[in-house]
């Protein structure tokens, strides 16, 4: 358990933050399977809903949860932050109380007070996402990773294609309303491919400074089309030069897909990826 220390005063800033708030930042992770994504919206249930409602329970506070980004519905995160401003000082147990009365499918592991007032979203400097396919139907796979029939893979055409995104710096092609960005540029750290000898587990990892709206899901759509010969390098990096997008969405199903990683620069904890597929 991190331990907790007294706010301490600072200048107004502008936001409604309070002279003695301190801000914290929360690790968490959760099962996206009965949500409709991170982002409260009215009349759906969402993981920060959850969260501010049990924060109203526990503290009888109204606190606002700046997440690390937004997520799809039914997609998961087994690393997720978020950051609150809260005031004077907590509870040295208040982790345990809040996770009892969360709901099951999500969990605190850590709470960081920041006398610098880092921005959850603004302050990340790398993202990384997993994207699981079982190509076996297995019921108990079913929440946690998407099914696709997959007869034949072509592991290297897939791994040339994820080298052709490295190229690249703006996936106009592979986001669902790349209008609403201000502009469609992410800098691709990493993305690598994982199949297990029987070619009945596959693991897509993206790793990049921002991902716009669809990106992941939209990228592994159209991977996976290139493993099964439906679509030539050729004619996926003719998308990726030009920012057209391809005729048909080829947008891979939520439940597969993980936020696993958020990274900062003044903080980088260990993830907790799913261990179910460690046989890679």
């Amino acid at each position: 358990m991190i331990a907790l220390v007294l706010a301490r005063e600072k200048p107004q800033r502008n936001g409604g933050i309070k002279i003695n708030d301190l801000r914290y930042f929360f690790h968490i992770a959760f099962k996206g399977t009965a949500y409709a994504g991170w982002q409260r919206q009215r009349g759906v249930n969402t993981v920060q809903e959850q969260l501010e409602n049990t924060f109203y329970k526990v503290l009888k506070e109204n606190i606002k949860c700046i997440g690390c980004g937004r997520t799809d519905a039914g997609v998961h995160a087994s690393q997720y932050f978020f950051h609150s401003d809260l005031e004077s000082k907590l509870q040295v147990d208040l982790i345990e109380i809040l996770n009892k009365n969360l709901p099951n499918d999500i969990v605190i592991y850590d709470l960081i007070p920041r006398n610098d007032w880092p921005h959850s979203q603004l302050d990340a400097i790398s993202r990384t996402y997993d994207y699981f396919v079982h190509t076996s139907e297995n019921p108990f796979l079913s929440e946690f990773s998407t099914f696709y029939p997959l007869k034949k893979i072509d592991q290297f055409a897939i791994k040339k294609a994820l080298n052709l995104i490295l190229n690249y710096t703006d996936f106009r092609a592979f986001c669902k309303t790349p209008d609403r960005h201000n502009h469609t540029h992410c800098e691709m750290h990493a993305a690598k491919f994982f199949i297990n000898k029987n070619g009945t587990r596959l693991q897509f990892q993206l790793e990049a400074n921002r991902f716009l709206k669809g990106m992941v899901r939209l990228l592994v759509g159209n991977l996976l089309e290139i493993g099964e010969g439906k679509m030539s390098l050729d004619a996926f990096e003719y998308h990726l030069k030009s920012g057209v997008a391809p005729q048909f969405m080829k947008l891979a199903y939520p439940q597969g897909l993980y936020l696993s990683k958020v990274t900062y620069s003044f903080m980088d904890i260990p993830t907790n990826r799913p261990d179910f597929f460690q046989a890679f």
